[in-house]
């Protein structure tokens, strides 16, 4: 009889956890359906170009810090985003570009890409990027020290996993931990964001505004004034941010629920 009890209770809790895993998987399921993705185009014909978006950087003479994210290639972007960090010092006549590429490791290369050259503002593989933060004026040039120096410290450049992490929005979320003067809000399909270095189980926020918990990127809750309450489920991300009045839902991204302005 006891058994049988216990079964019911194991076979209850089974059933409410596949019923949210359904839930946090209607999201990327939908991106999939409504057919906005490039699913055709190889990667090696697919475009890097400049979209226009940052400002030509022998224009103006202040430091910026941009942070981009745009779907990743193929199917994984019905789920993630790829994000990289870009900054121009003070009178440079270049950006510097910061990224993960998981590829790099079959080159025999970090994974960590610097790229001190080219348009920061580029398409990810005919994916149009989102500038998720810019920061200019005063007190950047000394932030742009301090990503240097958190890049330079990453502690996963020779290694690299799509799902959960570490990834390269586990090394975005990583800078932003490490400066959190930037206050950078990850969406919540920067899957592997939530995957903490070093083996933590409970760290800042990406934006700093903030605590979480996570194992491993794959169950965590996460409480801040930026990204509001999150809920992080087998690298699925959901919740609300109540200062801002949005949702924010796995595979879509952030949904406003009070149009801006």
């Amino acid at each position: 009889m006891a058994n049988k009890h216990l079964l019911r209770r194991v076979f209850r809790y089974l059933g409410w956890f596949a019923i949210i895993l359904l839930g946090m998987l209607s999201g990327p399921i939908g991106v999939l359906s409504l057919g906005n993705l490039d699913m055709t185009t190889h990667w090696r014909d697919a475009s890097l170009a400049s979209t226009g978006t940052a400002p030509r950087p022998e224009e103006f003479n202040e430091p910026l810090i941009q942070v981009y994210g745009a779907r990743a290639y193929h199917w994984r972007g019905a789920f993630a985003i790829h994000t990289w960090i870009a900054t121009k010092r003070t009178a440079a006549d270049h950006y510097s570009v910061y990224q993960v590429i998981g590829w790099n490791l079959y080159r025999g290369h970090s994974a960590v890409s610097v790229r001190r050259q080219g348009p920061p503002d580029f398409l990810w593989f005919n994916a149009r990027p989102d500038l998720l933060l810019e920061r200019r004026g005063d007190g950047v040039e000394a932030l742009i020290d301090r990503i240097e120096e958190a890049v330079q410290n990453y502690p996963y450049g020779h290694e690299y996993r799509v799902w959960p992490g570490p990834n390269s929005n586990t090394f975005t979320a990583y800078v932003a931990r490490e400066v959190p003067e930037l206050g950078l809000d990850l969406p919540p399909t920067a899957i592997g964001k939530d995957y903490l270095p070093g083996n933590r189980i409970i760290d800042r926020m990406p934006s700093g505004t903030g605590w979480q918990f996570s194992l491993y990127g794959l169950l965590g809750l996460g409480v801040a004034r930026s990204e509001g309450l999150e809920f992080n489920l087998l690298g699925l991300s959901a919740g609300i941010d109540v200062d801002d009045l949005a949702l924010r839902l796995p595979g879509i991204g952030r949904v406003d629920l009070v149009p801006p302005g």
